[in-house]
């Protein structure tokens, strides 16, 4: 497929990566083409594009939203919302607040009975948004490896056929899927990234992952 990445953050290059390597052709979004770590990703992937949001929005059949929460709807304003239109959208944000963590924990701007992936639907109410790693960093996104087995990752949104599509991708990546539901099920599968910070913010422990075990 044609992956369109809006954000250019280290999310956004380690996903862009990982879709170059599994095939696909990646154009990455981002708002200043002269950045270093752009200029430096093109040197090492002479096969990818970099362009603008509305260029990357446009060129994507599938678009992953990489960007920082607080700047993600501003992002795609940018981009165009036209551009998002009857497509899969993998959203990998967070509502992470600007207020410092307290005691580990990291602060989000929504409230509890609402979530970002909701506003975003709100927002782009034709496109087909799935909730995808946001509860991981950015180090095991791509084939990651545990002793405990394959990890879990927590999806969602409202159509059937995108999340399949994206579970797809997720199994090409190295993880297990397990999907939540609708898109109001994001107001716990965000949160799952407070958790997944709080050893690294409290204990600098950050090589781990979720799992669901079942019976």
């Amino acid at each position: 497929m044609k992956i369109g990445i809006i954000g250019s953050g280290i999310v956004g290059r380690v996903l862009a990566n990982a879709f170059i390597k599994e095939g696909h052709e990646v154009m990455l979004g981002t708002r200043n083409v002269l950045k270093e770590e752009v200029v430096q990703f093109k040197k090492e992937n002479t096969d990818a594009l970099i362009g603008n949001f509305k260029e990357t929005a446009a060129f994507g059949e599938l678009i992953v939203l990489a960007t920082g929460g607080a700047v993600t709807e501003e992002a795609i304003r940018l981009a165009g919302e036209e551009n998002f239109t009857g497509k899969t959208i993998i959203d990998t944000t967070n509502p992470i607040a600007k207020e410092a963590p307290e005691n580990g924990v990291l602060k989000f701007f929504t409230p509890a009975n609402d979530s970002l992936m909701e506003r975003i639907q709100r927002l782009l109410p034709d496109a087909r948004l799935v909730k995808a790693f946001n509860s991981v960093g950015n180090a095991f996104m791509y084939k990651p490896k545990f002793p405990g087995g394959t990890p879990t990752m927590f999806i969602c949104g409202n159509d059937e056929a995108s999340k399949q599509t994206v579970t797809g991708i997720l199994t090409a990546f190295g993880w297990e899927t397990e999907d939540m539901g609708k898109v109001e099920s994001a107001r716990a599968i965000e949160p799952l990234c407070i958790l997944w910070c709080l050893p690294g913010l409290t204990k600098n422990q950050w090589t781990h992952a979720f799992k669901l075990l079942k019976l």
